[in-house]
């Protein structure tokens, strides 16, 4: 749940989420409720916004279109959803975003459904959001979490005019 959440959008008792082996956390992030779990790509990229543009919603906006530039590369057509953050498709949501600026070093960042089992989002209202949520797998897309975690860095590298070294 990050700082902005509504505790509505969280629809199952403590209790219940941890019969099902969910674990409930406050964090200070922004954004509403959301989930993560096994078969999501989760990125939180720690950047000094100082030394690209001291603007909190490009930031938001160059995340969404590093996940947008690397679906493409699978044939999925990722976009933006005028006035809900997040990269969606035809089919519902594939990638949640909130981030944290402190004196302009960002944390947090987004989620990417890849082959996320989501069945885990019928506890919440993801974001504050009623729209469906979606991943590769549900769009028939059987990549490998590598190949799309390489996508996703070179994106951010694009996006960000950066050179990424990876280990």
């Amino acid at each position: 749940m990050g700082r902005n959440g509504r505790p509505e959008n969280l629809l199952a008792p403590p209790e219940l989420l941890a019969r099902a082996g969910i674990a409930f956390h406050h964090t200070d992030r922004g954004g509403d409720v959301t989930y993560h779990g096994p078969g999501q790509i989760v990125g939180y990229p720690i950047f000094d916004l100082r030394e690209w543009k001291r603007d909190v919603v490009a930031y938001v906006r160059g995340l969404e279109q590093v996940v947008i530039d690397a679906l493409a590369g699978f044939g999925i057509e990722g976009a933006r959803l005028k006035g809900a953050t997040g990269v969606w498709t035809r089919e519902g949501k594939i990638a949640a975003i909130g981030v944290h600026i402190s004196r302009w070093v960002t944390s947090h960042g987004f989620a990417l459904n890849v082959d996320t089992e989501l069945d885990y989002f019928r506890y919440i209202v993801p974001c504050g959001l009623k729209q469906p949520v979606t991943s590769m797998r549900m769009l028939g897309c059987m990549v490998a979490r590598d190949q799309v975690i390489r996508a996703l860095i070179r994106s951010f590298a694009r996006v960000f005019e950066r050179k990424m070294e990876t280990l």
